[in-house]
Formats: C-alpha cells, structure tokens, sequence
C-alpha cells in the first residue's frame, strides 16, 4: 500500500491511469474515505492520471489526537503529489476536499493547474461544529450518522439506493473518532474568505440542486464572487455528487478540465464526447448500421444526432452502473412495452449479430413483458423478433 508520509503521519493514496496522462487529484468529503469516487474513476481515466488518498483521519491514512487545520491537510496533498512524482495537478474536491483546495492554490499556486469545488463553503457557522466534536466527546459518532445520511444524499436516492447509503453509513461508524474530529475542527476554524481573492487557477464551482449542507445560495455564491473569474455550475443531487450522480460530475469535469488544459473551446468539448458515444454506438449497434445512420444526416437532423450520440450514447449508454447486454435487454422490453417496433428490431438484429444476448434471453425478455406490459404488446414482439431472426438465419432454441 503507498503511503506518504506529512508531518509525521502516514497518509494512504492511490494512482489510476496512465501516467503520462495530466494529473488529478480527488479530494473528500469528511466523514468518506477515497471509495468516494470510485463511480467517477474510470469515467476520468481515459482522460486523466488520477490520484486518490485518504483524508488525514480517514480510511488507511493515520489519525492523530488533536485539532487539524486546512493548512495541514493542504501539506498533506503536496505530500502525496510528491510520493506520486506529480510536479502539478487539478485539484477536484468535494465539501471538506474543496475546502483542502480552496486552502492550497494559494498557499502552492506553482502546483496547481486548475480547481474544482463541489458542493463546499469558505465559511461555517462555529458553533454548530463545535457542538457537534462535544456531541463526537461525549457519544462519539453513531449519533451523527443519520444526520449526516439525511445530507449526504437526497431523498429519492436514499430510497432507491440503500446499499449505497449504507456503505456510506457503515465507513462513517468504523472511522477513528479522533479522525472526524480533528477534521472537524478545520471546517471550524477555517478561515478562507480573505485568501479566495489570492486564487489564480482556473476555478470551477459546482453545486447540488438537492444539497441542503452547502447550497449555492451562502455559501458557492460566495465563492464565485471572490474568486476571479470563477464559474459556476448546477448539476442534480444532494452533497456527494461523486455517488449521486457521477457522470454529471465526471462530465463537468472533464469539460472543464479538457477547455483549461488544452484550450479546447465548448464545440472541440462537444466533439469529445461524440467520438465517445460514437464508439459505444458501434459497439452496440454495429459497424454497417452506424455508417448507413451517418451517410443519412442532413442539415436538419445533424444536430439532433450528434446530440443523441453525446447524451444517449456517451452519457447513458457509457455509465459504469449496468453493462451493455443489461441494457440491451431493458432496450428490448421498454421498446415492446411502448410498441417502438422499428427501434425494437433494431435492438434484436444488433443483439443477436453483435452476440450482445442470446435467444433464450430475448425469449424470457418478451416473457416478462407480456406479464407486466400486456400480451398483445408481447405477440407483436415475438412476431417481430421472429422475422429478424429468420432474415438473420437465426434457429431458436428447443
């Protein structure tokens, strides 16, 4: 396991991607460790050499009694960079993690290339902090949890996915209390209002439509305000963005990133993640399909292709969430449901050349449609999928 080594702690990091590629460092939430961003990791390998570590009290990284300060856990980045040989690097952090940011740009400007601050605050209200390290004192941390559970993630996530939460929930319960506490007093005693002015990286910030802990109003407002030419970005979710919504989050990074290190304008951006979609698309749909589609382009229908291969294709089609025969097989029922025959075929043709599903599990899909969708809307796909399959030479099973 790697470790660095800052003011006599042992801080636990990680490398992913090619090393030649610019370098990113992604920093926590408090209360996390760096399993935080393993939606977003291999979103941004492709692009990126990307560093990860334990905050200081967290995970692996050492938690030593006492108060910690930004000042301190921004000492630990630099070490870590330097364990990792990264000369400098785009910082993209989340609550505490931009915080850390916040706090090294102008304290190493040499060492950073840009800053991306989600869902983060230059200022906290004391008290409340203080309150909570005595509540830690005395109960340690079981009585935060669910609080802190209630802000990290919105409602509707929460509900659609508990296994998330309670991973989430069950790293807060094991971390060392003395850990949260040190760190807690950082977000105390933060003092980062005066030093935004003296930030020159490029600066993004980013914002939860659902965040209640740090909302644009009072707190990233007020970071745009004093860092120049900072900009701002709303994007879905509440506090974890990295968790919630991951692709927005490695979407907007990778845009932003891609514009400030190699100047690439909004339209080069959008190109990007075409040619990505237009992979995928390929992969799924099939070489001669894909060309035939763009041959057929006009002057009105370009901008709606390109736009569909982006979003569907890049965005939807490339999340880490499901693999591609899983969403083939949702294709296919979702498209008899809602009687899309010409889409429908399509989907069986590609699946059944590109080995993308077999036909059993086309049969069991239309199965399970005509119990949820109706049969007739089942009869029709098994006559459609029958004609593809005969034009295919395609021998069902016994």
């Amino acid at each position: 396991m790697p470790f660095a080594i800052s003011h006599g702690a042992r801080i636990y990091w990680r490398a992913d991607g090619a090393a030649d590629k610019p370098a990113v460092v992604l920093l926590t939430s408090i209360g996390t460790d760096l399993s935080l961003y393993d939606p977003v990791t291999p979103l941004l390998t492709p692009d990126f050499r990307v560093l990860r570590m334990d905050t200081r009290g967290h995970g692996a990284s050492d938690a030593p009694a006492g108060d910690y300060s930004l000042d301190l856990l921004a000492d630990d980045v630099l070490a870590v960079m330097d364990a990792a040989g990264v000369a400098k690097a785009s910082l993209v952090g989340t609550s505490l993690g931009a915080m850390i940011a916040m706090a090294l740009a102008p304290k190493a400007p040499e060492r950073i290339e840009a800053l991306v601050l989600a869902c983060t605050s230059p200022a906290m209200d004391p008290s409340v902090w203080d309150q909570r390290l005595d509540l830690i004192r005395s109960q340690g941390l079981a009585p935060l949890v669910e609080p802190v559970m209630e802000r990290f993630f919105s409602e509707s996530f929460r509900v659609r996915h508990p296994e998330i939460v309670e991973t989430v929930r069950a790293g807060m319960l094991a971390q060392n209390p003395d850990g949260y506490r040190g760190c807690g007093a950082a977000i105390r005693d933060m003092a980062l209002l005066e030093r935004l002015s003296a930030i020159a990286a490029p600066t993004l910030v980013i914002t939860g439509a659902q965040d209640v802990a740090t909302p644009y109003e009072g707190h990233g407002e007020r970071i745009v305000t004093a860092v120049p030419d900072a900009r701002h970005l709303e994007i879905g979710g509440a506090h974890l963005p990295s968790l919630e919504v991951p692709s927005a989050l490695a979407g907007a990074v990778r845009t932003f990133l891609g514009e400030v290190l190699n100047g690439t304008s909004v339209r080069e951006a959008q190109d990007t993640l075409f040619e990505a979609g237009l992979a995928t698309r390929r992969k799924v749909l099939g070489d001669a399909w894909v060309d035939r589609s763009l041959t057929r382009r006009t002057a009105f229908t370009a901008d709606y292709q390109a736009m569909i291969t982006r979003y569907a294709w890049n965005e939807v089609w490339g999340r880490p969430g499901l693999d591609h025969r899983t969403r083939r097989l949702l294709v296919l029922a979702i498209c008899a449901s809602l009687a899309r025959w010409e889409e429908f075929r399509l989907h069986v043709r590609a699946g059944l050349e590109q080995g993308g599903f077999t036909v059993d599990e086309l049969k069991e899909v239309l199965m399970q449609t005509a119990i949820y969708a109706g049969v007739p809307a089942a009869n029709t796909a098994f006559a459609e999928a029958a004609e593809v399959m005969a034009e295919l030479g395609v021998t069902p099973t016994a």
